[in-house]
């Protein structure tokens, strides 16, 4: 088994056991139901060791959500990448996100700038996971009633609480597996939650453009400044 493949088995286990309130009405956990797709990513692509760990939040509900690999864009995961597998569907499923697997056919847009960008600038993904790899910090989705998103750090204290001290283990662990040079956050709170889990002590952390269509500033062309960002994190691409 793959290291990658325990550290992901250790982090479901943990964050399995965690219960969370309202307005969280439904949690997935695609580490447990897309454990094939995801664990296919990991033994293909996460051989160390790495110059560059690209670390995100947590999943979408139409890419990792629904295809098990961080910004899993079903198009990009299957038809790049080279992976589909059979996906099962949560315990306590939201009428409104169905987890459809590889028959989803919403595209994730941060998944679908994340993966066009690696497909466009080194070709296959063969070259782009010679040197990167791209993990999510946390493995769990949240949604309130209405379907809509709820992201970890809205989360309140108490339960923030339980839920990093399992994440910051796993980053660890990830690190300590891949031995990268840096590790670079997409978007403000994974870069923080990236140096508070590794401290001084580890590989340089720097932060990149998050590729959310929310965000106004990624809208104008997410991967030109996400190549500016590691160009200057001395970065070459």
């Amino acid at each position: 088994m793959a290291e990658l493949v325990k550290v992901s088995r250790a982090l479901s286990r943990a964050v399995s056991r965690l219960e969370f309130g309202g307005p969280v009405t439904h949690v997935y956990n695609p580490l447990r139901y897309a454990k094939l797709p995801h664990d296919l990513y990991l033994s293909r692509f996460g051989a160390g060791p790495k110059e560059v760990v690209f670390v995100g939040m947590n999943p979408g509900p139409f890419g990792m959500g629904q295809t098990g690999v961080p910004f899993g864009d079903v198009g990009f995961v299957r038809d790049w990448m080279g992976i589909e597998a059979p996906v099962d569907r949560p315990s306590h499923e939201h009428p409104e996100r169905p987890v459809l697997g590889f028959a989803c056919r919403r595209s994730e847009i941060s998944g679908s700038r994340v993966w066009g960008w690696a497909r466009d600038r080194f070709g296959t993904p063969e070259r782009f996971f010679s040197r990167f790899f791209v993990t999510n910090y946390c493995p769990l989705l949240f949604m309130e009633s209405t379907g809509r998103n709820r992201t970890p750090d809205k989360l309140s204290a108490d339960e923030r609480e339980a839920l990093l001290s399992a994440c910051d283990k796993a980053l660890r662990a990830v690190v300590e597996v891949l031995e990268p040079k840096i590790v670079v956050g997409v978007g403000a709170w994974a870069t923080k939650r990236a140096r508070a889990a590794l401290g001084d002590a580890g590989p340089a952390i720097g932060t990149v453009l998050h590729p959310s269509p929310a965000s106004p500033k990624a809208n104008r062309g997410w991967a030109p400044q996400a190549e500016s960002d590691l160009r200057g994190l001395g970065i070459k691409l």
